[in-house]
């Protein structure tokens, strides 16, 4: 069984990013509030409730409205932050994710879709939990829920067999009853995550690099940025620069923050705002990043590794790297941007096999950094099942 830590006072642990994906109303966010409230007695962290962690601010991607929100805790091996999702999986670049399936209703359209999602986007590994379970009666019923879920799981190219798997209730865990369908199952899930999902590899000895997912005014202080220390280590008072649209701004770090607390210091893998010296809100937009000065440059024109994956585009289409490249128009997906851009050549043939590796140079209406992220190509951010992962190599 998992255990937890006897401190708040987890930051020296290694980092792990996960999060809820599955069908609306399965129970994703229950699960998110029942897992803090498990480890909170024990230190390992801050009790959240459901309507707090409901409460999160929305906003618009990609036509569809997503609310998230973020949460921090510990294991005795690791500290997460988790992200709840409860609109669409493919948000937020995830270690490793939790598909919650409820007992009551097994898989459903969105717990699909989201399983695409994750696999396209790069999540390699994923635990089940099984909710609801005590809301069915037919102990048969919670062996039909695994077997399908496995074998869902096969079907979009994950180890069904090996994934693990827990049965529980989080709203049990919540209500305090039930210990082997709540808080143990809760820690159950917990081991799985140590177990399954493998620590991320991390570069603290290169120049520092932040992607900004948004900008806030605050009054007396200015302009904050939060976002992901895609690598390096950071620190208060130290020099940056601000990159990306074609834009390039000199600037100082004044202020760190984690959770609601000021630090002096972060390091690759922290999620956390940064407030930069004379920077104003309207200088910021999603998708820039800030940097080491003069230690990365933004590109126009890039030179992809497309590798072609047949998924469902719709049902009963599918997606071709040819009708990609034959594409007037696409979305290039930055993890937290969408840039508009087109192909202006490309080799390849539509008579390849799945998995097969494409060269297509593509040229962005402005200046990005790339050199970080693993993309998403898109032909239309309103038919984005069918898609490609590409890999940027500069020109």
């Amino acid at each position: 069984m998992a255990t937890v830590p006897e401190k708040k006072n987890f930051s020296n642990k290694p980092l792990v990013k996960t999060g809820t994906i599955g069908q609306r109303d399965h129970g994703k966010t229950t699960l998110t509030a029942a897992i803090t409230k498990v480890l909170a007695d024990a230190g390992g962290a801050e009790y959240r409730s459901y309507e707090d962690i409901d409460d999160a601010p929305g906003e618009q991607a990609l036509g569809v409205f997503v609310k998230m929100s973020c949460v921090e805790y510990a294991t005795e091996s690791r500290r997460y932050y988790h992200t709840d999702c409860p609109a669409h999986a493919d948000y937020i670049k995830m270690d490793g994710c939790i598909l919650v399936v409820a007992a009551t209703g097994g898989q459903m359209p969105q717990t699909r879709e989201h399983l695409l999602l994750a696999r396209q986007i790069g999540v390699e590994h994923v635990v089940v939990f099984i909710n609801k379970a005590d809301a069915v009666e037919d102990k048969e019923m919670l062996k039909l829920v695994e077997i399908e879920i496995r074998e869902l799981l096969t079907e979009f190219g994950y180890d069904g067999e090996n994934t693990p798997v827990v049965i529980g209730s989080a709203l049990c865990a919540l209500e305090n009853r039930d210990p082997d369908l709540g808080m143990n199952a809760v820690l159950k899930l917990l081991d799985a995550l140590d177990s399954h999902v493998p620590l991320p590899k991390i570069e603290l000895d290169k120049p520092f690099l932040f992607t900004i997912e948004d900008a806030f005014e605050i009054s007396g202080r200015g302009t904050v940025m939060t976002g992901l220390l895609v690598r390096g280590v950071v620190n208060l008072k130290e020099e940056a620069e601000l990159v990306g649209y074609g834009c390039d701004i000199k600037t100082v770090i004044t202020g760190l923050e984690m959770f609601r607390k000021q630090i002096d210091q972060a390091e690759a893998g922290d999620n956390l705002g940064i407030l930069l010296r004379g920077v104003k809100k309207d200088d910021v937009k999603r998708g820039m990043v800030i940097s080491k000065p003069r230690s990365i440059k933004a590109h126009r024109k890039v030179q992809a590794q497309v590798r072609k994956q047949n998924l469902l585009c719709k049902p009963g289409i599918k997606m071709t790297i040819l009708e990609l490249i034959e594409s007037d128009f696409f979305f290039f997906k930055l993890v937290v941007v969408v840039v508009g851009g087109s192909c202006f050549s490309g080799i390849c043939s539509d008579k390849r096999r799945g998995g097969d590796v494409h060269s297509i140079h593509l040229q962005l209406h402005t200046p990005h950094v790339l050199s970080h992220l693993v993309c998403d190509l898109r032909t239309h951010p309103a038919r984005g099942q069918g898609v490609s992962l590409a890999k940027p190599l500069y020109m």
